[in-house]
């Protein structure tokens, strides 16, 4: 659907940061011009989906959209048993039930923050597992994503297989700028798994995106059909589950297997947590529209708009000046705020300043994923990662070429006044969730002086 947008003036911007904490989790829609923050639930949907929506079938049990989806997800999967629910991190909180007691040790190429949550929240541990590549910003390792395989067979000796409840594969990793993962590497860790008897589960929110670039990076699959990459892909890991809200387009989330037992036991968790379990907590409609959308999924031309228009961004940004993350991934386009307030400490949150500048320079709203999102050490100290990034996030069919060029201005006049930008403290401080809901200020006044030179610049306050 088309939507009209606005761009509010200056001043109107500067007010709104200030009111949300210079936090863009808390800015009202209505104030932001591009909103970049995410992909989820604003992927665009197209006529097939709407259309099929009409013909929802809302009975409680046996429905006919629940039987139309389950006929896709074998079709396109080949996996006999799934399980709708409401979103991704529905399925985490069952599959932390699910595994999490004795065995309490999570391997995983890289964590995403609700499955760490998840974990945590059952006395378990998550460890990152990704290659060193993955910490290179200017590397152009094709698949960045890929577990380091040394390490992972160094974990499970060293945590010893009766304690680790699972492996997790994120195909492709959001937190370390949406690299993916090769299909090579996939089956590996497979056979590791299988060999030490360990579940082996892939998060697959985001693989119509890693789908694009097993296809066109890993050479043994450049002439293979994306319905084989997908089942050969599919009959690796003993559990997948996924967000509807990025693969697929839709408003729900779902898990699948083809072991009977495993998909009993998920199921029995369904009704306390979910709802029944032939529909998950997920309206019948938002069932239709993602049969349609998981079968869109085989077209090319459907899963290389996003990445392409992150090559496109990127490019464009990289011919600024911009540091980004190479090669250019999924989901959207990743800066090293590191690298661009090198003189901001980390310990002032550089990526979540740069956000805030972002939003008053243009009306964009992006997310932060350096220390600001993270939680804090037992201890209260500060936990720094690998990455201090910003992601600007491209949600499917919602932007033009225009809106890039856009982005890249508003960038490039902010990264040759960089040095105006300051550092960040907290206000107030949730001990959980705090990039959420966390409230901030500048420090030292800087969004003065960075709006001062912003107007000498565009008199007309735009």
């Amino acid at each position: 659907m088309v939507q009209r947008i606005t761009l509010p003036s200056l001043q109107k911007r500067a007010d709104a940061l200030r009111a949300a904490g210079y936090n863009g989790y808390l800015l009202a829609a209505r104030d932001v011009f591009l909103d970049m923050l995410t992909d989820s639930g604003v992927n665009a949907m197209d006529a097939e989906q709407y259309a099929a929506m009409l013909r929802a079938d809302d009975s409680y049990a046996g429905s006919e959209s629940f039987f139309r989806l389950l006929g896709t997800m074998e079709k396109v999967f080949g996996l006999p048993y799934f399980l709708p629910t409401h979103q991704g991190r529905a399925c985490e909180n069952i599959i932390a039930h699910t595994f999490i007691g004795i065995k309490n040790v999570v391997l995983t190429n890289y964590h995403f923050t609700t499955i760490k949550a998840h974990v945590t929240k059952f006395n378990g541990q998550m460890e990152n597992m990704i290659t060193d590549e993955a910490f290179a910003p200017k590397s152009n390792h094709p698949f960045k994503g890929n577990f380091d395989l040394k390490k992972l067979a160094k974990a499970i000796e060293t945590f010893g297989r009766d304690h680790i409840a699972f492996v997790r594969i994120e195909c492709g990793t959001n937190l370390v700028g949406g690299q993916p993962v090769a299909l090579e590497n996939v089956r590996e860790v497979s056979k590791l798994c299988r060999r030490n008897h360990i579940p082996l589960i892939l998060d697959a929110s985001l693989l119509s995106d890693n789908l694009y670039f097993i296809k066109t990076r890993e050479d043994e699959y450049h002439d293979k059909s994306l319905a084989a990459i997908i089942r050969e892909l599919a009959s690796l890991p003993d559990l997948i589950y996924f967000s509807g809200c990025k693969f697929g387009c839709a408003h729900g989330g779902g898990m699948m297997t083809a072991d009977e037992k495993l998909y009993a036991k998920l199921r029995e968790l369904l009704p306390l947590y979910e709802g029944f379990w032939m529909h998950g907590g997920m309206p019948a409609r938002e069932m239709e529209a993602m049969a349609v959308g998981i079968e869109e999924t085989l077209n090319l031309d459907v899963i290389a708009q996003v990445p392409m228009f992150v090559e496109c961004l990127g490019k464009l940004l990289v011919e600024a000046g911009i540091p980004v993350i190479r090669p250019f991934g999924g989901l959207g386009c990743y800066i090293d705020a590191a690298q661009f307030l090198d003189h901001v400490p980390r310990k002032q949150y550089p990526a979540g300043a740069l956000a805030a500048a972002i939003y008053l320079v243009g009306g964009i709203r992006c997310t932060e994923m350096g220390v600001l999102s993270q939680q804090r050490n037992a201890d209260g100290s500060e936990f720094f990662p690998p990455l201090e990034l910003v992601r600007l996030s491209i949600p499917k069919r919602v932007f033009t070429l225009s809106h890039m060029k856009f982005v890249a201005d508003r960038l490039g006049w902010l990264f040759r006044n960089r040095h105006l930008i300051g550092g960040l403290e907290f206000t107030e401080e949730p001990p959980l969730q705090r990039s959420y809901f966390g409230k901030l200020r500048p420090l030292e006044n800087w969004p003065d002086l960075l709006m001062a030179q912003y107007s000498r610049d565009m008199p007309d306050g735009i």
